[in-house]
């Protein structure tokens, strides 16, 4: 049950985490529309999920409460794409190029799939 509120708390602080880091990123750079902020906050989220990894791989850094409520709570509520680039590439790191092909393939066309099936079913509703 611990771990559980851990998680939730990480997932508040990240999402708390995500909403202004994009918001300010978007309103320094209202470039044609292009999504800047979440563009940034998937690659700092990416960076933060390799960075703590690395750590705890060699350093043994974080009890076990902890790394549920950074990698999937904090990092998880500030970004999925964190996680989604970490299993790529630990996939890529282990020479399963199949798996990577798998993976983002998968990702992008159900995933696009996804909102566009949402998107049909909301514009029917």
């Amino acid at each position: 049950m611990t771990q559980i509120v851990l998680v939730g708390l990480g997932g508040m602080i990240g999402s708390i985490c995500r909403f202004l880091l994009s918001d300010l990123i978007q309103r320094l750079s209202p470039i044609l529309g292009y999504p800047f902020g979440t563009l940034v906050v998937n690659v700092v989220g990416c960076f933060l999920i390799g960075l703590l990894n690395g750590v705890t791989d060699v350093r043994q850094l974080f009890l076990s409460d902890i790394r549920p409520f950074l990698f999937i709570g904090v990092l998880g509520g500030f970004t999925t794409y964190s996680t989604f680039g970490y299993e790529t590439f630990a996939f890529l790191r282990d020479g399963q190029y199949s798996q990577v092909l798998l993976i983002i393939g998968s990702h992008l066309i159900v995933g696009l799939g996804a909102v566009w099936l949402g998107d049909t079913i909301g514009r029917l509703a």
